[in-house]
């Protein structure tokens, strides 16, 4: 499978580092855990977006855009990942942000990823809740094209086969990575969302005959919903790739039973994943995604669903720029509830 005949901008820090979690092993008495820190891909605090855009910024490069957009909710990582991509490219920026948790503290609506949006000098305009955020972009775009703007739009969460590719390469990656350091990886495990991540790498593993199951814990959609989204991009994403057929139904598995009380709402589960991996390991995550996919693993690490000589590849996608967005949950000693011994 050769990647290169897709083009390319190479702005990530490649490869992340893949790395033990010792303590936090330790702590929970099951499998060995592994790290792939795909929070370290840089530009604006790195994330698992940064891979997708190498590829949809290339693309919008080919077709002479002046200006990209993308849409998300409020404190989107995947927007700020953008609006870093297009100030790095001198490219105009705009992002529609959705308010999909209601939330109104400054902290939410003022800082995090927004300031960070700001700082790389992306425009913006606020959506409510519930709408169609696609078509709300497409129509904005569309004002711009009418003027003579060349826009290149992308999805959200840059989920579409060609975004998937930055995680056919990571699947690459990572078992190059296994395989240069004789480690037997068991199971893989993220957090799934808009469906690019999990596509890409389910991709990649099969193209590649890893025999590696990997687990997408769910941050929105229901189980049905969201493991067929993930199952269609994977199939989009193997028949660009050339090989049609290779990802089968089954291979695709979401766990939704994390998600909580919805989007962008983070439980006392993910809070305490969050200070889990803060106060053994000094990983920081973030409410929305990796919060609520490390509060799966640890969940099912407790419940016995991984052997204890098993090896779990935990695969962090980034966000922890949220983080100064959700002060109000880690503030008047919050942060420390339930401090790891």
């Amino acid at each position: 499978m050769h990647l290169a005949r897709f083009p390319r901008v190479h702005l990530a820090h490649l490869p992340t580092p893949l790395e033990p979690l010792p303590r936090l092993s330790k702590e929970l008495g099951g499998p060995e855990i592994w790290i792939k820190r795909d929070d370290c891909t840089g530009l604006s605090t790195g994330g698992n977006k940064t891979r997708k855009l190498e590829f949809l910024m290339a693309e919008a490069q080919e077709l002479g855009a002046q200006c990209v957009m993308t849409q998300g909710a409020t404190q989107s990582n995947h927007a700020r990942q953008t609006a870093a991509f297009a100030a790095k490219l001198g490219m105009e920026c705009h992002l529609l942000l959705e308010d999909r948790t209601g939330y109104t503290d400054p902290a939410y609506t003022s800082n995090g990823n927004v300031l960070l949006d700001v700082l790389h000098g992306a425009s913006f305009e606020m959506r409510g809740p519930d709408l169609d955020m696609h078509a709300e972009m497409e129509a904005v775009a569309d004002q711009r094209r009418a003027t003579g703007q060349n826009v290149y739009t992308i999805p959200g969460g840059g989920s579409n086969a060609t975004g998937a590719l930055g995680y056919v390469n990571c699947a690459f990656e990572l078992l190059s990575q296994a395989n240069d350091r004789s480690l037997r990886l068991d199971h893989i495990v993220h957090a799934t969302g808009s469906a690019g991540t999990q596509a890409g790498l389910v991709v990649g593993l099969k193209a590649m005959n890893a025999n590696v199951p990997l687990l997408g814990i769910g941050v929105r959609a229901p189980q049905p919903k969201q493991e067929e989204n993930v199952f269609k991009l994977a199939l989009a994403t193997a028949e660009k790739l050339g090989c049609a057929g290779v990802v089968e139904r089954t291979d695709v598995v979401a766990n939704t039973d994390y998600v909580g009380e919805g989007y962008g709402l983070p439980g006392e589960d993910t809070l305490e994943a969050i200070r889990l991996f803060a106060q053994l390991e000094s990983v920081l995550l973030d409410p929305v995604y990796s919060g609520k996919g490390a509060a799966g693993l640890i969940d099912l690490i407790r419940k016995g669903h991984f052997k204890k000589d098993e090896r779990v590849v935990f695969v962090h996608t980034g966000g922890s720029a949220a983080l100064f967005g959700y002060t109000q949950f880690f503030s008047n000693g919050a942060a420390s509830k339930g401090k790891a011994a």
